[in-house]
């Protein structure tokens, strides 16, 4: 536990200091090796068979990898461990693109945070408001708090810089492939519910960590009144917890592909604002360290537990 604790710190202190890779991203390679799987694979079998032979594919190797890698010295884990989790942590890139957002909104300069919300969403931004600017700002922090730290920080706890590997690189196919839509339903089945099963449990430990640090009862009560309602069964329990513990008022139509989409409200309160875009970051920031915390806490009690075990 305590080596745990140890390369948890290490881990967050490598993405603090040189956040993502600028050049030559791990993930850039993965998703040029998952499109030519996907391109052998699909054509041949586009059924769901197809999709777990193409994700198992996918993934299988990187593990075996990382897992071989492990294993070339007696102490080779320390470094493996601390650089896989520092690959699959996103927490200082999230926090780099939602002040993009929030900076400019703050200022009035709408149409450049309309372009910094453009590289972190998937609607439709070129006609929002600053009210819409900074919905979409927020949903993306509060969700991406799951994806990109706290269920990364989770399977790290679990099974190691290889658990959080898997969790990163299911998470890339779930984007690329967990579509509902005639190329992907079937062939991306197993990268959908494969995402939702690794993420069901931090989701709810994320949900659980906004709660706590913001306006608790609130929280509570949106992910138990709302989180149902939203399609997906991990980022409702995020976002509806999210948006309750911020006081602020999420969900609603949002554009895709020219489309108009209404989803299920999140949250109570006031409309969004660069402030709630901010409250986000916090959130997430507060969260990270909160679990840093208690995890050293755990690990040394166990520690001294083993020791007056022994004596």
């Amino acid at each position: 536990m305590i080596a745990l604790a140890i390369k948890l710190a290490a881990g967050i202190a490598l993405d603090r200091l040189l956040g993502e890779p600028r050049r030559a991203h791990p993930l850039v390679a993965f998703g040029r090796w998952a499109s030519w799987l996907e391109a052998r694979l699909r054509p041949r079998l586009a059924g769901r068979a197809g999709g777990i032979v193409a994700w198992t594919l996918a993934v299988a190797p990187w593990v075996a990898l990382a897992l071989a890698a492990r294993d070339l010295h007696p102490q080779a884990h320390w470094l493996v461990d601390v650089v896989l989790l520092w690959f699959a942590l996103g927490a200082r890139s999230l926090a780099e693109h939602g002040e993009a957002i929030a900076a400019p909104l703050a200022a009035g300069r709408l149409d450049e945070a309309r372009a910094q919300a453009a590289r972190i969403v998937s609607r439709d931004t070129a006609d929002l408001d600053a009210t819409g600017v900074a919905r979409a700002g927020t949903e993306s922090v509060l969700e991406n708090g799951h994806d990109a730290v706290f269920g990364a920080l989770f399977w790290f706890c679990v099974a190691g810089g290889a658990g959080a590997l898997v969790f990163r690189l299911a998470n890339t196919l779930d984007a690329m492939w967990g579509y509902r839509n005639a190329r992907y339903l079937h062939f991306g089945w197993a990268a959908a519910r494969l995402d939702d099963m690794l993420g069901w449990l931090p989701a709810r430990l994320t949900a659980l960590t906004y709660a706590l640090l913001g306006h608790t009862r609130k929280a509570i009560a949106c992910w138990r009144g709302q989180a149902r309602a939203w399609a997906s069964p991990n980022a409702g329990p995020v976002m509806a917890a999210g948006a309750g513990a911020l006081a602020v008022q999420l969900g609603g139509v949002a554009r895709y592909a020219g489309r108009d989409e209404l989803r299920p409200p999140l949250g109570c309160g006031a409309a969004p604002d660069a402030v709630s875009v901010r409250g986000a970051l916090r959130l997430v920031e507060r969260g990270l360290w909160l679990w840093l915390v208690l995890i050293t806490a755990a690990a040394v009690a166990v520690a001294l537990a083993g020791g007056i075990g022994r004596a």
